[in-house]
């Protein structure tokens, strides 16, 4: 397993330097967040990147994410030619030798919180759901600045939500069929594993369709297209919203299937509601997710998921360096535990 973090760039106010000092972090999770949807990522702006982050004394293990434009995501006749695209992004991330790419197919909205600093008890903030208050959000003037979501202006939004009126969940997985027939090939070719993402949180928002919200469908996902390059991101945030999920369980089943692994926590509070959590506290036993990974012969890159925000810092929600930290270093301390279990006893004296 190799330990990795979460890292947006040079305006991310957490460092590569920052990241660096903590124990058993090697790799780095990111994106280039300035390219437009859809446009292909040329291979200056992945190698520059690449330098930054390998000068810093670490390795870009994890692209997330080349993000999916909407035309593929609703079967608009324009897919094919962004298809090629992403296809042409993909060979110049594997020629720079990054692994994996992370992506999802969620329609218009990425992961959705209805609280950014939600006060718990011990004094932190976390991030918070809470479909009633979802509900109530206006979008009537666009999207707004939240964060993981493309800023669409009112129009564009509106324009986006009528034309998913007509795609059902059927649709939806015929376009992400569509999608993998023609760029697993291309990934498997570069030496780049593809890993979806489920939905955040695993249930439809805004009246659109979401469909990655299961083990089930994570192992349908797989089995679109049979290759070692079509897998899965394991995220025990996201599925773990839902209770029926039992994630040690989706973990052995997926097996080789999991590609990449987010690892946290949250605690449930009502009907679709939940807050996140610290690693060692909420709904999902971590541990057993790991030893489920482990047994499973995993040995790909996770990192620490979203965090609180503890200790008085400030920056991007979710995404502060304290408490994504104490999670690295909680997450390593179960998966060294594991492989000790693996060694044969000492010979008594």
């Amino acid at each position: 397993m190799q330990m990795t973090f979460r890292w947006y760039g040079p305006d991310d106010p957490v460092t590569l330097a920052d990241i660096r000092q903590v124990p058993g972090v090697t790799g780095i999770v990111s994106a280039l967040h300035d390219v437009p949807v859809g446009a292909v990522w040329t291979p200056e702006a992945i190698a520059a990147r690449r330098q930054q982050i390998e000068d810093a004394g670490l390795s870009w293990s994890v692209v997330e994410s080349i993000p999916v434009h909407e035309d593929i995501k609703l079967g608009r006749p324009a897919r094919d030619a962004l298809i090629e695209q992403y296809g042409r992004s993909i060979e110049h991330v594997g020629a720079q030798g990054i692994g994996v790419v992370c992506y999802n197919f969620m329609p218009v909205f990425d992961w959705m919180r209805t609280d950014l600093d939600y006060a718990l008890p011990d004094g932190s903030t976390a991030l918070a759901y809470d479909h009633e208050a979802h509900a109530e959000i206006d979008l009537s003037e666009g999207t707004g600045d939240r964060p993981a979501w493309v800023t669409y202006d009112a129009d564009e939004l509106a324009d986006l939500r009528a034309a998913y009126r007509g795609v059902d969940d059927a649709a939806l997985w015929d376009h992400l069929g569509y999608f993998l027939e023609r760029v697993v090939p291309i990934a498997e070719a570069a030496g780049v594993k593809l890993a979806i993402h489920p939905d955040d949180p695993p249930w439809p928002i805004f009246g659109l369709p979401r469909i990655i919200t299961s083990g089930d469908a994570l192992d349908r996902v797989t089995r679109l297209v049979e290759s070692p390059a079509n897998g899965v991101t394991l995220c025990t945030g996201s599925l773990g919203a839902d209770p029926s999920c039992d994630l040690p369980a989706i973990a052995r089943r997926l097996g080789p299937k999991v590609h990449f692994a987010h690892l946290r926590n949250v605690a449930i509070t009502g009907e679709k509601q939940f807050h996140e959590s610290p690693h060692p506290q909420g709904r999902v036993d971590l541990a057993q997710v790991l030893r489920a990974l482990h047994e499973s012969g995993f040995g790909g890159p996770v990192r620490p998921d979203h965090g609180r925000m503890i200790w008085g810092e400030t920056g991007r929600p979710g995404y502060g360096l304290y408490d994504r930290a104490l999670g690295a270093t909680y997450l390593m301390g179960i998966w060294n535990a594991l492989r000790q279990e693996e060694r044969p006893a000492a010979a008594p004296a």
